[in-house]
């Protein structure tokens, strides 16, 4: 079995050791862009990270729900430099007023054909949001949690006021 390449991007500076002495996995790196901003950040060894994304639709039409969902990954692809062979699954949910078609579909699309995909049933809240797509997408990274962007698009942005752009 060969081992997977590390994720880090950017010049690798130096390893710490950790209480063992054999080293922690830790290293300093230059980051050129993403998360980071271009700064010398530290960089954990891949772990699990979860990111959060919601979209919503004008009308329940197909092509409309592709064009929002391909949309959403997109933009959570690009703002948090996922790679296809980090994606562990995708969880979606769609509000009760979406039947024309399941946000997995659009993903198959997109081309994560060969990441489990699942979708369920949003809870029907009174005063929720409307046509409203949510994923959950698990991938592993060495970006620390608190540097990941969860992006909420079109009539969704109110629902995560608390994150930052």
């Amino acid at each position: 079995m060969s081992e997977r390449p590390s994720r880090v991007t950017g010049k690798q500076r130096e390893s710490e050791p950790g209480p063992s002495g054999r080293g922690s996995g830790r290293q300093r790196v230059d980051s050129p862009s993403g998360p980071a901003g271009g700064q010398e950040r530290e960089a954990w060894p891949p772990a699990v990270r979860a990111l959060r994304g919601a979209t919503t639709v004008d009308v329940d039409g197909k092509d409309h729900l592709f064009e929002r969902v391909i949309a959403l990954l997109e933009a959570l692809f690009e703002r948090n430099g996922i790679h296809h062979d980090d994606l562990i699954s995708v969880l979606f949910t769609a509000t009760g007023d979406i039947r024309s078609a399941f946000p997995a579909e659009a993903a198959r699309k997109f081309g994560l054909g060969d990441v489990p995909l699942i979708c369920a049933r949003e809870l029907d809240i009174e005063g929720g949001t409307p046509r409203c797509i949510r994923v959950m997408i698990h991938f592993t990274s060495d970006v620390p949690r608190d540097q990941l962007h969860h992006v909420y698009l079109e009539g969704a942005r109110n629902l995560r006021d608390d994150l930052p752009d």
